[in-house]
């Protein structure tokens, strides 16, 4: 038992992170069948489809799981409202101020953790009265920090900063990487990528071929005058970044990502043209 294991009530102090299209009730309920922390991805669902995957989730398994809860999507409060009407006990939140729901969350026995990449927000989640913090260096898939601070690097400095507990995550896939990441100072771990690829993923096919066929230097930061996201390269990482070069608005930039690139990619299997999220440790 450590601190994390006893917060959540878990066997093992590893959390399944809760990545669009890819974690669904399945993944979530597998991984808190198997001891961990599943996490299901709410960023890719409308309401009604979150409402489904906490119902059916509960039916899957009996053991602790959680939403993960980006808060700069427009449903986020109709996403807060399923969570207190289901009565999920774990919310992680990110890509937001975590004093705004902290409070709201464990007025109703929620057990909160936010998701940090630097020492200055590991120290504001502590003001706001999160249960514990997520800091993510930026080996991770999908949306980062500006900072580009890596894993090893960012875990002793929040360590060193904060006294809540601390989940390390970005390039973490193996035993070898937890052990290192605790080391460091983690209490725990969150893993990503390699979940992606599993079989309970609801990821398509062909991304998680793209995952497992993955070099060194596949994937690669973009997007970070705007918000820095990795990516696989790709046809449509290419097209990013020629227009990121050709100096392109944050408008313009935000209408190439709104074609629904990630879902057509990730979910869809159109690996050429979609947006592949996904972190350094892939392959």
């Amino acid at each position: 038992m450590n601190r994390i294991t006893e917060l959540f009530k878990i066997k093992y102090p590893i959390i399944q992170g809760g990545m669009i299209w890819c974690s669904g009730w399945e993944l979530a309920s597998a991984v808190s069948n198997a001891g961990g922390l599943g996490l299901i991805g709410s960023g890719s669902m409308y309401p009604d489809v979150l409402h489904e995957h906490i119902r059916k989730c509960k039916v899957a398994t009996k053991n602790p799981f959680g939403v993960n809860l980006p808060l700069l999507y427009p449903q986020t409060e109709e996403h807060i409202d399923i969570i207190i009407k289901e009565k999920v006990k774990i919310v992680f939140t990110s890509a937001g101020n975590p004093k705004k729901y902290t409070s709201y969350f464990k007025q109703h026995g929620i057990t909160v953790v936010h998701v940090v990449a630097n020492v200055k927000f590991a120290k504001k989640c502590e003001e706001a009265g999160v249960d514990a913090i997520v800091a993510e260096g930026f080996e991770a898939g999908g949306h980062n920090g500006f900072e580009e601070t890596t894993t090893m690097t960012l875990i002793p400095m929040v360590r060193k900063a904060v006294s809540i507990p601390l989940i390390a995550a970005g390039g973490i896939a193996s035993g070898r990487s937890m052990l290192a990441a605790m080391i460091l100072g983690a209490d725990g771990v969150q893993i990503g990528s390699r979940f992606a690829a599993s079989s309970e993923s609801s990821g398509h096919i062909n991304f998680k071929q793209k995952i497992v066929e993955a070099q060194d230097g596949d994937t690669k930061l973009t997007l970070k005058q705007l918000i820095p996201v990795r990516l696989i390269k790709n046809k449509f990482f290419n097209e990013v970044q020629t227009a990121e070069y050709n100096g392109t608005s944050i408008e313009g930039l935000k209408k190439l990502l709104g074609h629904g690139r990630a879902k057509s990619g990730m979910f869809e299997g159109d690996v050429n043209e979609g947006e592949l999220e996904i972190g350094q440790v892939s392959g």
